[in-house]
């Protein structure tokens, strides 16, 4: 069977940049999934995508003309059903065979996996290619993840479509024979154009799918490979960088700006731009802002931070003499670093503190009511700051004052212009108004961490008003009722509360996560009180995502992460969820889990649980030695006295993995008591005082994880 390789290109007018090579993947992963399923692909079928600004394009190889012909097997009832108590055919089964146009006796029995069935099985004929690729590639294109879509009218002036944006050409090639189908108004041809300006024609005829990249760059001046398009890109900026002595920035900085400018330019070329070095006066953030976001150029830098008065811009013409494309950027960048400047200079005139009484003019969040201004979030704010200084032993007057300022420059005109720099700007204008370098540098890592991975601020100062500050926007905002619900998280509170895991943890911060998250919700107005649970439970999900991404066994994090009970310190877990991961690679471990989790299911079953972190101190009664008949059942008794204080006596002294570690002890007594002994006795009496030593067993055991947890 011919398997020529099958090539589809949507010319279009300029596509939104963001995300544009998802959109391509996703194009190509839609149809080829679809095609696979329909049985035109070969296993050897591979895709590969093509994107730039004004054109969705994918090659699939291996795509046959006409699909294969397979058995396609439709259950019907099950045996039980389709037979009656004779062995003859039920109305059901006969109903099924009717429906099927076949004899009852014909048909198959298979198990579904679960029961005995009876089935038809028939055979599906191939279809071809040109009946159903034009429907096949319309569907692909309607799944796209696009938010919203425009309708525009064709050429005849009827007929209105929707896309993205408007499509011109379609170009739908398999081998060197045009597929006849239609999409979006426009019928398939093997004719596409170039780039808008530097093409060697008009249009560009595509004879087979085999040279659809090479004869676009070479007569179309485009590069229509995203990845190789932004490797040229990247070359050519790092080669231009380095002729100047200078570096793009942080790597962190520099992918999403090359992601962008990629999906903006067919035909790179990178030039060189400068400014007057004036402007370098102004904070330098406030520049590099203006320039990456704003106008997409790449800012140029001594040593990765020290801001030069350079910068690179992305083309998407390569001229011999650049000149005109160079001075028009250098016109444009001027004005805004201006405008940065007036607002630098204006701001400076007005002392931070001197702004803190203008957010009561702000409102935070309106069903707040009349506590919702940052005003009275700074006051929550400063009150829980200075609450955490004091656990943390920091000076109390230094965080006070810090939170006082930390949302001070929402009211300066910096950060009206560029709501990013919030934080960055109130620690400039702080070390203008002669604030101390601990208060200026907290109020910008306040805010810290902005994102996974991002550091956390450098002192306790920074800390308690960042702890502070991620908190108070937890208990006001579940309150209120605007927990995240699925992808939304309008407030950000996934990321503060992975805030909020990732200080306590990593700077191993001694203070009870639900001490903290129920002080924050004392602050709350009367009607924004929300119970501990839900954000203890949100925070923990953070906390579970933190150690997953770090490689932990499941299995280990929720044993320990599982129980509320065991989340009075967050900074202690790393440890004990360490332990708890090589306990369990251990045969001890295992076989301990395993019997921790017997043990559990025989107290659901009496109806006698012991929920995880009770002691054992706190059961009502204690097994009586006088009714143990089997020494196995003394043997471990002795064992949880010795083994389990032990383990007990560490876990109060907050050595938790030491706590868990002399547990595997218990490993053989435990054993040995279920290898001797029957607990479901008859006799009632030692029955209920077996049940009660497998209630302190628990206890003992399950102290710092729970251990019926580890078995997945």
């Amino acid at each position: 069977m011919n398997t020529p390789p099958l090539l589809i290109e949507l010319l279009t007018e300029e596509l939104p940049p963001k995300n544009l090579r998802a959109l391509a993947e996703a194009f190509a992963k839609g149809l080829t999934k679809d095609l696979r399923q329909s049985n035109f692909l070969s296993t050897n079928s591979e895709y590969v995508f093509f994107v730039t600004p004004r054109r969705l394009a994918l090659r699939i190889n291996d795509v046959f003309a006409e699909s294969r012909s397979s058995d396609i097997l439709v259950k019907g009832p099950s045996v039980t059903v389709g037979l009656d108590a004779q062995g003859k055919p039920t109305p059901a089964l006969l109903g099924f065979a009717k429906k099927r146009g076949v004899a009852a006796e014909t048909l198959e029995r298979v198990h579904d996996g679960k029961q005995e069935v009876f089935a038809h099985r028939e055979l599906s004929k191939g279809s071809l290619l040109r009946d159903c690729l034009g429907s096949k590639i319309q569907a692909a294109l309607q799944d796209l993840p696009i938010p919203k879509l425009m309708g525009y009218q064709l050429d005849n002036g009827k007929t209105t479509v929707k896309f993205v944006r408007p499509a011109h050409r379609l170009v739908v090639l398999h081998g060197t024979e045009v597929v006849p189908c239609a999409v979006l108004g426009l019928a398939a041809d093997r004719v596409t154009e170039g780039h808008r300006f530097q093409s060697r024609t008009r249009t560009i005829t595509i004879a087979h799918v085999g040279e659809y990249e090479k004869k676009l760059e070479m007569e179309g001046a485009v590069i229509a490979n995203f990845d190789q398009r932004r490797a040229v890109i990247e070359k050519q900026l790092r080669v231009q960088a380095q002729k100047l002595g200078a570096t793009l920035g942080a790597e962190k900085d520099i992918v999403p700006l090359l992601d962008e400018v990629t999906a903006l330019v067919e035909w790179p070329a990178v030039y060189v731009g400068t400014f007057e070095s004036e402007f370098l006066k102004v904070p330098q953030e406030c520049l590099v802002l203006a320039m990456r976001t704003h106008q997409k150029y790449f800012p140029l830098f001594v040593n990765m931070e020290r801001l030069t008065n350079k910068f690179l811009i992305v083309s998407n013409m390569r001229l011999d003499d650049p000149k005109f494309i160079i001075e028009g950027n250098q016109r444009v960048v001027r004005p805004r670093f201006a405008d940065a400047r007036f607002f630098y200079e204006t701001d400076k005139k007005i002392k931070l503190a001197d702004r803190v009484p203008q957010l009561a003019n702000i409102v935070y969040h309106n069903k707040l009511g009349s506590q919702g201004s940052q005003f009275d979030r700074v006051q929550r704010i400063q009150k829980l700051a200075s609450m955490i200084a004091d656990k943390l032993g920091t000076d109390t007057k230094q965080v006070e004052r810090a939170a006082y300022l930390c949302k001070a420059d929402l009211s300066t005109n910096m950060v009206g212009e560029f709501p990013e720099l919030q934080g960055v700007m109130g620690e400039y204008y702080a070390l203008n108004d002669g604030e101390s370098i601990l208060i200026a540098r907290a109020i910008r890592e306040h805010y810290y961490p902005r994102f996974a991975n991002d550091v956390l601020p450098q002192d306790s100062v920074g800390t308690s008003v960042a702890l502070a500050d991620k908190l108070e926007t937890l208990a006001g905002m579940f309150g209120i009722g605007n927990q995240p619900t699925g992808d939304k998280d309008p407030f950000a509170l996934r990321r503060n509360a992975l805030g909020v895991v990732r200080i306590l943890i990593e700077k191993k911060i001694n203070v009870g996560v639900l001490e903290l998250v129920d002080a924050a919700i004392g602050l709350m107005p009367p009607h924004a009180k929300s119970d501990w649970l839900p954000i203890v439970e949100f925070i923990l999900d953070r906390a579970r995502y933190y150690f997953s991404e770090q490689g932990y066994a499941k299995t280990a994090i929720e044993a320990v992460l599982g129980p509320l009970g065991n989340v009075t310190w967050l900074h202690t877990l790393p440890e004990i969820i360490a332990e708890a991961s090589q306990f369990i690679a251990t045969e001890e471990g295992k076989n301990l889990a395993e019997a921790n989790k017997r043990i559990t299911n025989i107290l659901k079953k009496s109806g006698c649980e012991v929920p995880f972190g009770v002691a054992p101190d706190q059961l009502s009664v204690k097994p009586n030695p006088t009714l143990f008949k089997d020494n196995a059942e003394i043997h471990l008794w002795d064992a949880l006295q010795k083994t389990g204080v032990e383990s007990l006596t560490l876990k109060r002294q907050q050595r938790f993995a030491e706590s868990l570690r002399v547990l595997s002890q218990l490993g053989i007594p435990v054993k040995a008591f279920f290898d001797g002994v029957m607990v479901n006795t008859e006799d009632q009496d030692v029955r209920e005082n077996r049940i009660t030593l497998l209630q302190h067993a628990r206890a003992y055991m399950n102290q710092v994880a729970d251990l019926s947890l580890m078995v997945s």
